[in-house]
């Protein structure tokens, strides 16, 4: 057996794990989405344990502890759930880093640094985990928080594909084509629309306009974009519920709606620029599917006063929009030169 076929074989697991990770990791993004709309972000007031334990303790001790902070068990053990997953996650990574990474360094084109990069990505996640109870729910923090669990996810499926790139058998020293300038500003938009819905989230904006698509009834509402996207607000109030006026709120949700808008228009542009391309062209319609379907979502969370389920899926569809432009994006860059579709023939009835 070569050496070849044995090396792509011990790669088959790491990339099971890999593929592990990523929907492991969509489902602590899930868990603490749904961690936060139950307002349990705050169920335990210390960090790493709760209450100074490590389990949710009775109410008695949780007293002791901290006296100006009574116990709501519930909210306690879901915060709790969200960190012993998050810390599996972190488990498993260290698993890639050890045992994948580090193991197999020396392996021609496997994507030890990728991985170096994943760990340490994870540390400074768990670093914001601790900052969003310590800064008692700081809007900065919780939507830098969402934003770096969806980067985590994409980087475990961006490792993924490297792994079954390597394992296939393709070139290690093939260089992948760099994005175009409609594909930076599509990844860029999709990025800001992240953080505006992380923003919206963090800050209960979520029905601050009501109806669609005017806000409150009207197409030019009382905005405040001033204090709606003062990114400097005081560290120390607790933001359980959110601390600005309902002007500065109603701008946050305007912003979000604007941008889902544009990525929307970059979406589609992206979808017309390669519907020739065989390749690529079913990525680029699924991205834009997930974010037609997840527009819909948000319309319906407003008109239906954000029911929890409705919400929940509105973070599993930011989810899917981030996979699904992943592997656009990877298509993009390592997929072969471009297959065009061929030219419809036209034929010609002659009387």
């Amino acid at each position: 057996m070569s050496r070849r076929l044995t090396v792509r074989r011990h790669l088959r697991p790491w990339q099971a794990v890999g593929l592990a990770g990523t929907l492991f990791c969509a489902l602590v993004v899930l868990a603490g989405a749904w961690t936060r709309l139950m307002d349990a972000g705050l169920g335990c007031p210390d960090w790493p344990g709760c209450y100074g334990a490590l389990v949710v303790p009775d109410a008695t001790r949780a007293a002791a502890h901290s006296p100006e902070v009574p116990l709501e068990a519930t909210k306690a053990w879901l915060e709790m759930l969200h960190r012993y997953l998050a810390a599996a996650l972190g488990g498993l990574a260290l698993a890639l880093t050890v045992a994948g990474a580090w193991l197999r360094r020396r392996v021609a084109g496997y994507p030890w640094r990728l991985t170096l990069v994943l760990l340490a990505a994870l540390m400074v996640q768990g670093a914001f985990g601790a900052f969003t109870v310590t800064f008692k729910l700081w809007p900065q923090v919780v939507t830098l928080h969402l934003l770096g669990g969806l980067t985590i996810m994409a980087l475990f499926l961006w490792l993924t594909l490297r792994l079954r790139r390597l394992a296939a058998g393709a070139a290690p020293q093939g260089r992948p084509r760099r994005l175009s300038a409609p594909w930076a500003v599509a990844v860029a938009l999709l990025v800001l629309q992240l953080a505006l819905g992380g923003w919206t989230s963090s800050n209960y904006a979520g029905i601050a306009c009501q109806g669609f698509p005017t806000c409150n009834g009207a197409w030019t509402a009382a905005l405040d974009w001033g204090e709606g996207f003062h990114l400097t607000q005081t560290v120390g109030p607790n933001y359980l519920h959110g601390q600005l006026h309902a002007e500065a709120r109603s701008a946050i949700q305007v912003a979000h709606r604007l941008g889902a808008a544009a990525l929307l228009a970059s979406l589609l542009l992206l979808g017309l620029r390669h519907r020739r391309d065989r390749r690529l062209r079913p990525w680029v319609w699924l991205a834009l599917g997930v974010s037609l379907a997840q527009a819909g979502l948000g319309v319906a969370n407003v008109l239906l006063w954000l029911p929890l389920g409705l919400a929940l899926l509105h973070t599993a569809g930011a989810v899917l929009l981030v996979a699904a432009m992943t592997l656009a994006v990877w298509h993009r860059r390592w997929a072969p030169a471009a297959v065009s579709l061929p030219e419809p023939r036209k034929e010609w009835i002659h009387a």
